[in-house]
């Protein structure tokens, strides 16, 4: 039990570091494992899980890119 005491006192101390939007994001996970009902896709905005399944869609005609591909491209701004 003192690890999870542990763990509690943890989450609290970065709790004051986070923005409102933050905490009620975090909220919102919380209650989700607490429930165990909802998946991150149910608690996903509209427009970010519209955009997956825009991605998804055009992969599966055969539009977009590889991962190599695109990092092949993209490679040289992620070197510091």
């Amino acid at each position: 039990m003192a690890h999870a005491n542990t763990i509690d006192n943890q989450i609290l101390n970065y709790l004051g570091y986070l923005s409102e939007k933050k905490k009620k994001a975090i909220l919102t996970v919380v209650k989700t494992f607490a429930e165990e009902k909802l998946t991150l896709w149910d608690i996903m905005p509209d427009e970010v899980r519209k955009g997956v399944e825009r991605g998804i869609d055009q992969s599966k005609k055969g539009a977009g890119r590889t991962h190599e591909e695109v990092m092949k491209k993209y490679s040289k701004w992620l070197k510091k």
